[in-house]
């Protein structure tokens, strides 16, 4: 079934989301983002322009004119997807790129976005806004709650927790059997080998706290 998406936000992370809409045969209506343009164009697509047809709150009066239209906020700061999803109250998609494998028993919340070759083996539950970067794995019976970045290349290994709101940096690991609280940042290339049930910035192989950061 093709969808109608409208895509919140319009920078770098907003035209990988608008590529996967495209590929996944979906049609992008459009990008929705205060700080750009109206009438700027964000990706070029099949001699089409698509452009920023207004600023965020026109959401509703979009959603309002027509009931069929999805929305997907592409915006990679996790505070930023909370505060608009809880603000703006519409019915959000969920895109996979056709490059990931999903297992089987996967579960993946609403707004949540799955970047190319990514892995997500059987057993695990994504909630909702989440992205999961390109090239990412995540092992089985992994639980990742709402509003979690993992980036790019990062591996979580099995039976592996991350907390609400946690970034999980560029190329990390985390050892399965692993609980990581929410509020986190695991920094790029870190290596998360015992629990961390404390809010903070974690960074080096093995990750320390950095002190004085969240």
């Amino acid at each position: 079934m093709c969808h109608k998406i409208v895509v919140i936000g319009a920078g770098g992370h907003a035209k990988v989301v608008a590529d996967i809409i495209i590929k996944t045969k979906n049609i992008l209506i459009g990008f929705l983002d205060d700080n750009v343009a109206i009438g700027n164009t964000i990706i070029r697509y099949n001699n089409q322009e698509l452009k920023v047809i207004g600023k965020i709150n026109d959401s509703i009066k979009l959603f309002n004119q027509y009931k069929d239209l999805e929305f997907i906020i592409a915006i990679g700061n996790n505070e930023i997807r909370k505060s608009l999803s809880n603000e703006y109250n519409l019915p959000y998609t969920t895109l996979v790129h056709p490059s990931a494998n999903i297992g089987v028993d996967v579960k993946l919340g609403k707004g949540t976005v799955i970047m190319p070759n990514v892995i997500i083996n059987p057993g695990t539950n994504v909630g909702d806004h989440c992205i999961i970067n390109s090239g990412a794995i995540i092992e089985h019976d992994n639980i990742i709650e709402n509003y979690v970045h993992v980036s790019p290349n990062a591996t979580l290994c099995g039976t592996v927790k991350i907390g609400a709101m946690t970034h999980i940096g560029a190329g990390s690991t985390v050892k399965n059997n692993i609980e990581i609280c929410g509020g986190c940042v695991i920094g790029a290339g870190s290596v998360v080998v015992k629990d961390i049930l404390e809010q903070g910035t974690y960074i080096g192989v093995p990750s320390i706290r950095m002190e004085g950061k969240r």
